[in-house]
């Protein structure tokens, strides 16, 4: 699997690729130039003295100018509440999303796409993002994709087959995060952006001419004047304890994590929050929440620093609405359209 992670993003305007044993300049040129006489170019680019004896572990610089491309699609794998393309048609789940569209989502609208390569890109609740850029690299198959946030998050696994990553960048008006393989969230609002890489790594460039690498558990704002604020580790999860029912829904208490200023609550229909359904800011760690209806639900919680800086999720799984069924298992419909339910839990 090592040597299949060796496209390791981009820098800039080159794609990078790290040298693994028995890579040839001759090979490299025809996988990604789709022209093995490009390979001199190679050389001379990258100030390789013999091309025979390529050093492992050296990342290799290919000018995307010199890769090309195909066009590609999103497809739309989940939908809740509002959620439009270019602020019209409702998005449904299957839909295709395509190079140069915009997906909305409402106050209670949450969206998840997949790319070609497995990608999940997850848009919460309030958040417009744009494809920019959205194409694979002809040869390789890898993704080539530029996203645009223009208010609200963006949370995505990228390349979850380790099968390494082309360009994927996500973009705010105060930052530029670019990833090398990883599970990253970026947020961007009015007082600027903050980026969080889970797994992976990440490097973030602010429209202040800051730079800085991301690893694993990360994090780091940006204030509305592209000012970095400071690289940072996450915030742990949250410890959950027992949750009971109370109102019309669950309550959940559990200690503080130390440097929260407020924690973010979602409700999704998988562990991994890929499907998620609502989400609630706390200022305190006392939280409730509910599910939209009847099965296995999973609660997300996370601890928000002071600069917007989300940490690590905890999360429980949960049962939502009690319905009414029949002697055959079957709930009992209300004549309305919706179900008999027995309790709002």
């Amino acid at each position: 699997m090592a040597a299949l992670a060796q496209p390791a993003g981009a820098v800039g305007d080159d794609f990078i690729y790290r040298i693994v044993k028995d890579d040839t300049l001759i090979e490299l040129a025809q996988r990604y130039t789709d022209a093995a006489g490009n390979w001199g170019r190679l050389q001379s680019l990258n100030a390789i003295g013999d091309p025979t004896r390529l050093p492992i572990g050296l990342e290799l610089r290919i000018p995307f100018s010199m890769i090309p491309v195909l066009p590609a699609q999103a497809t739309v794998s989940h939908v809740a509440g509002q959620a439009a393309l270019d602020g019209g048609r409702r998005l449904a789940v299957g839909d295709a999303v395509s190079e140069g569209d915009t997906v909305t989502t409402g106050p209670d609208g949450y969206a998840t796409l997949v790319l070609s390569d497995g990608s999940t890109l997850t848009v919460p609740a309030s958040s417009s993002m744009r494809l920019d850029r959205l194409r694979v690299f002809k040869g390789a198959g890898l993704t080539d994709t530029i996203f645009t946030m223009r208010e609200g998050s963006l949370e995505s696994s990228v390349a979850p087959g380790n099968t390494g990553v082309g360009r994927f960048e996500i973009r705010t008006p105060v930052s530029i995060t670019g990833v090398r393989g990883t599970r990253l969230r970026v947020h961007a609002q009015a007082q600027g952006s903050q980026s969080e890489v889970l797994e992976g790594a990440a490097r973030l460039a602010t429209g202040g001419g800051q730079t800085a690498g991301l690893r694993p558990g990360q994090g780091a704002a940006v204030d509305a004047g592209g000012r970095m604020l400071g690289v940072r580790p996450l915030l742990p999860a949250p410890e959950l304890g027992a949750m009971a029912r109370g109102g019309e829904g669950w309550v959940l208490s559990f200690p503080p994590v130390p440097g929260a200023a407020a924690y973010l609550v979602r409700v999704a229909s998988d562990a991994a929050g890929t499907r998620p359904h609502s989400s609630r800011r706390f200022t305190t760690p006392d939280i409730t929440f509910s599910a939209p209806g009847a099965g296995t639900y999973h609660v997300l919680v996370r601890a928000i620093d002071a600069d917007g800086v989300m940490g690590r999720d905890a999360g429980l799984a949960f049962e939502g609405h009690a319905l009414l069924k029949s002697g055959d298992g079957s709930p009992v419909s209300t004549g309305y359209g919706g179900q008999v339910r027995l309790a709002e839990y």
